[in-house]
């Protein structure tokens, strides 16, 4: 083969590991708290 196309071959391979086992990141996982079901009672004197 020529020199040429040994360069080819190699930067296609040197690109396909690069785009395929590049960086691995990992998922970011986000808790939420949940809402209320009911709402807590608000004091509003002795008498409505």
């Amino acid at each position: 083969m020529s020199k040429s196309i040994k360069l080819l071959a190699m930067l296609g391979l040197v690109a396909g590991v690069a785009a395929c086992g590049g960086k691995s990141s990992e998922e970011e996982f986000i808790v939420v708290d949940p809402e209320p079901i009911s709402v807590e009672p608000v004091y509003t004197g002795k008498y409505k």
